[in-house]
């Protein structure tokens, strides 16, 4: 049993409750990127922007991301994790409009970098709070949110695509979208535990450096996200240059390394319950080599095509755990899950630029080499992320060790750490 910002008991029921509403909230999170993402060559040609430009623009979401997220410990100690979370999601969901406003490069760029701020701000609280409730049940969880957040950018991409094949302004589109998001978004947090800070205690620094826990869970991180964002942006590219397939066949390779990551992390928690989350990476590992090697050395778009599927596969469920071994890495799980976070973000941001480079430089193979690589990185690294399994940091390390400066009142933050005084160790 813990207790709230007013020592009201948070019974089974109401903790169960609240894994239902943030795993909304991830549903809400995830389909305002797939509105986004489908929307973008309408939004390149209403600024009027080249592709270059258009690389430079995309640049802007990561870098207001890495800037804004270590405010969403602060936030969450001053207002408490319902009330943060409420907020930062709204913001998130309403900036959904901004890209397509923008008659230029410059709006562009300033859309785009308040559009990652609110994101990545957002992003830190829900992961926090999942952490949080996944502590208080005691079984892993942070995989299947994940998966919700998938679900939910299949369904915004979905919907985005009908609007784009009915040739709907963007702009009405994703206000449209904005507005609906935003109030299922209000709906969903109103079932999230609401935890703060005790009253004297110190906020979280506005800016800090992460913690150099989240520095090593994140270099894992870094690999697996390296190896989702090249797979997702290069893919098609792939089979159609390198392996001679059918437009039909490279498309199918998008969907089919998405919908491998979304099933797998839909049933990833209850593989990392009964296997562990080192154990757990290092097959994931495995399985994401094996699928690169097929990538790499197949002659046949078939199997390449297979490979692209193990690869999501392999790759799945290692996010989530980063973000709950960040959560329970040290004194300061705020720092820690925005610290992984930036990480991430980074490494989402780089991937796709970086394999076209080296592509240019050598080929799509030696590229796809590096990635098989990374995914080999996997293995190596899976024993950073033993603070994400609870059967070594045990429920005692749950909510009470996961306070902070930044952490009890940040529940909806990084923080998303309950108060040290609100939780109890081994919380229901």
């Amino acid at each position: 049993m813990t207790t709230d910002s007013t020592g009201t008991a948070f019974g089974t029921d109401q903790v169960r409750r609240a894994r239902f509403a943030v795993a909304a909230v991830f549903t809400v999170h995830g389909s305002v990127t797939g509105s986004f993402a489908t929307r973008v060559p309408w939004i390149q040609d209403h600024a009027g922007v080249s592709a270059g430009q258009l690389g430079l623009a995309l640049a802007f979401p990561a870098i207001g991301a890495s800037l804004a997220m270590p405010l969403a410990g602060r936030i969450s100690h001053r207002f408490g994790a319902r009330t943060a979370l409420r907020g930062l999601l709204a913001l998130w969901t309403l900036a959904l409009v901004l890209p397509a406003l923008a008659p230029n490069l410059l709006t562009l760029c300033a859309a785009l970098f308040v559009y990652g701020a609110t994101a990545g701000m957002s992003d830190v609280a829900m992961n926090a709070l999942g952490v949080e409730v996944e502590n208080r049940l005691d079984r892993s969880i942070m995989s299947g949110l994940h998966g919700m957040w998938s679900v939910g950018a299949l369904i915004g991409s979905a919907a985005g695509t009908v609007a784009a094949h009915l040739g709907t302004d963007a702009r009405l589109h994703h206000t449209m979208a904005a507005l609906t998001l935003t109030v299922l978004g209000l709906i969903a947090c109103q079932g999230v535990l609401d935890l703060r800070s005790e009253p004297d205690e110190e906020p979280p620094p506005r800016f800090t450096l992460p913690p150099k826990s989240a520095l090593v869970i994140g270099a894992v991180g870094f690999c697996a996200v390296f190896a989702e964002g090249a797979s997702l942006d290069w893919s098609a590219v792939y089979l159609r240059d390198i392996m001679g397939s059918s437009a039909g066949l490279a498309a199918a390779s998008t969907t089919a390394f998405a919908l491998t990551m979304a099933v797998a992390r839909i049933a990833g928690d209850r593989i990392v319950d009964r296997f562990g989350a080192v154990r757990t990476v290092r097959v994931g590992g495995a399985l994401a080599t094996t699928g690169g090697l097929l990538v790499v050395l197949s002659p046949d778009p078939a199997v390449a095509l297979c490979g692209f599927g193990l690869l999501g596969l392999g790759v799945a469920v290692v996010v989530p755990l980063a973000f709950a071994a960040a959560g329970r890495s040290g004194p300061n799980p705020s720092q820690a899950i925005a610290g992984v976070a930036t990480i991430t973000y980074t490494s989402g941001l780089i991937a796709p630029s970086a394999i076209g480079s080296l592509a240019e430089a050598t080929s799509l193979v030696v590229s796809f080499g590096l990635v098989t690589v990374l995914a080999f990185g996997l293995i190596l690294g899976a024993g950073v992320l033993r603070a994400g399994d609870r059967n070594v940091a045990g429920p005692g390390a749950g909510p009470s060790e996961l306070s902070g400066p930044s952490g009890p009142s940040g529940p909806s933050g990084p923080d998303a750490a309950p108060a040290k005084s609100a939780v109890e160790p081994g919380g229901s």
